[in-house]
């Protein structure tokens, strides 16, 4: 299947700060030069945030894993778990079209979502809450037809039950995913054969039925809600925050553990102080440092960047303004270590990559 991004486009993206952060421990866990292992996992974000990957989003990711645009949108038309159009706000159902679910009634499904969403895949309804799509087998064969709605399946269907799903999304509900049929699992429909006694200690749902209802959050996309991504190799701490009591409500947990002066220490993002021109009309080689070539050093210069002392003073609102700002290239300084390479230059010492560039390895 041809897969093109959608026509119309947003003009931007970013991040939500808690998205960003999340993104940059993902990229943190590849070792150097090898940033773009993370390209699938912030395409998925992005889409979560968004509900469906844009071109900013792709274009905006790739400049932060120093990928040619090119490469990240083969990625995103690769896989068919990133949506290049619009989906419904509240949920894209995808219909299993395959063999089992195929004989056991998917097109009667199909049908279904044709009259209450769209006459043709990946349209929206006209209230602009559902969208559908017919996908390969979804590996729940036993449970047939079913569909995956938001992170969830809901299986052994009929279009009655299909129909009544999509009008309890609409008015805001979440209904329980799994069976649709009273099964618990995907035991034989006549009931248990076998292991009779585990059915009289089971909870109420099965294991993934159960952890759907305890998070609650079937349809609901990332928001940075989430438990944050644990980053221990970089000597940070994460994890689930603890439950509010029932007297103390769960807003006034940040006050308790967010210091007052904490806030205060923050600093919005600065531009360096530049220079109109080199010193002593000549600029330092930027190139010696890693992750600057002839037109970021141009770029640099630009900026009033010319020397390395320059770079090795930047404190870290500084740093995140440079990094916003170089076109194209943005969080360069952060995931290259310029200023690490910079303090090292600026004394007159070498690194491994300024050894290369003076052997004429790179150029």
């Amino acid at each position: 299947m041809l897969r093109r991004l959608h026509k119309k486009q947003p003009a931007t993206f970013a991040f939500t700060p808690a998205n960003q952060a999340w993104a940059h421990g993902q990229i943190s866990k590849y070792p150097e030069g090898r940033q773009a292992s993370a390209i699938i996992p912030l395409l998925w974000r992005a889409q979560e945030q968004e509900g469906w990957l844009t071109r900013p989003a792709i274009e905006h990711i790739a400049d932060m894993l120093g990928l040619a645009y090119i490469r990240a949108l083969e990625v995103a038309t690769f896989y068919f778990m990133f949506q290049l159009q619009p989906v419904g706000s509240i949920a894209n159902i995808q219909i299993c079209g395959t063999t089992s679910c195929m004989i056991c009634g998917a097109e009667d499904l199909v049908a279904v979502c044709k009259e209450l969403i769209a006459e043709k895949p990946h349209m929206l309804s006209a209230d602009g809450k559902f969208s559908w799509e017919e996908v390969e087998c979804l590996g729940s064969c036993t449970n047939a037809p079913m569909a995956q709605i938001g992170k969830d399946y809901y299986e052994d269907l009929t279009p009655e039950k299909l129909r009544d799903l999509i009008a309890r999304f609409s008015k805001g509900e979440v209904p329980v995913p799994g069976p649709q049929n009273g099964r618990y699992a995907s035991e034989p429909l006549s009931g248990l054969t076998s292991l009779k006694d585990f059915a009289s200690g089971r909870k109420q749902y099965n294991a993934s039925v159960q952890a759907a209802v305890d998070i609650g959050d079937t349809v609901k996309r990332i928001d940075g809600t989430e438990v944050p991504l644990l980053v221990p190799w970089l000597g940070k701490s994460g994890g689930k925050p603890a439950k509010a009591t029932p007297t103390k409500p769960a807003a006034a947990e940040p006050a308790k553990t967010a210091p007052k002066k904490a806030a205060a220490v923050q600093k919005a993002p600065t531009k360096p102080q530049g220079l109109t021109a080199a010193r002593g009309g000549k600029a330092d080689d930027l190139k010696q440092i890693k992750g600057i070539g002839p037109k970021l050093e141009k770029l640099c210069n630009s900026l009033g960047f010319y020397h390395y002392d320059q770079i090795a003073n930047w404190a870290a609102a500084e740093i995140e303004w440079v990094d916003e700002n170089l076109a194209g290239f943005k969080g360069r300084v952060t995931r290259d270590t310029w200023v690490q390479q910079a303090k090292i230059l600026a004394t007159g010492g070498e690194t491994d990559f300024s050894k290369r560039v003076d052997k004429g390895e790179v150029y």
